[in-house]
């Protein structure tokens, strides 16, 4: 049996960094996402050398079967589509773990709870898109399941600059610290505590 790593008390979660958005021909690519490229890579590259538990946590939706999010989005990030493919730079290693998620949260109807829970993670550094949809879930998730989230400022992007804004000031308020890069960074690498 594999026990938790003390080093993993911190995990670095990536919410959506695939084809879909941060590829010009994504299906919900938006100029404004590539501002967020370089903190991705930043973050990434701290949690690898630190040694902390990295989850990405994709959207994936089943082909040919009915998904309640089409009522309100049209068909995007169908397994097995180009669309639906990590981002290239940010597909996962070995030991790293891929939550497919088919809600904006990814930790609704998913075992990313358990998880965490099991390598006895208390905090998780959150980045990725977007802010005003699957990251506020999933932070507001979180949260809801007793994690510290903390949302990276640098790492978070939306093309609703007025939602993104106000996202982040409510989730600092109610349910997360919003905290840098060069902090985050040194969180993951473990310069300053784990």
């Amino acid at each position: 049996m594999t026990l938790p790593h003390p080093r993993h008390r911190l995990a670095l979660l990536l919410i959506d960094v695939n084809r879909s958005f941060f590829d010009p021909a994504g299906l919900h690519h938006y100029p404004e996402v590539g501002q967020v490229l370089t903190p991705l890579r930043s973050l990434l590259a701290a949690a690898r050398r630190g040694g902390r538990l990295v989850v990405h946590a994709r959207e994936a939706h089943r082909p040919g079967l009915a998904d309640f999010e089409q009522g309100k989005l049209p068909r995007h990030s169908v397994i097995g589509e180009r669309d639906c493919e990590p981002y290239p730079g940010f597909e996962e290693r070995p030991g790293e773990v891929v939550i497919a998620k088919r809600r904006f949260s990814a930790f609704f109807a998913t075992d990313l709870a358990l998880l965490l829970r099991e390598q006895e993670v208390t905090r998780v550094v959150v980045a990725g898109v977007k802010t005003n949809v699957c990251v506020r879930a999933t932070v507001t998730d979180a949260f809801a399941h007793g994690f510290r989230p903390l949302v990276v400022r640098e790492a978070v992007s939306s093309n609703r600059i007025h939602l993104h804004a106000a996202s982040l000031e409510d989730m600092e308020r109610y349910m997360a610290e919003v905290i840098d890069l060069d902090r985050a960074v040194a969180l993951l690498v473990g310069e300053h505590g784990g």
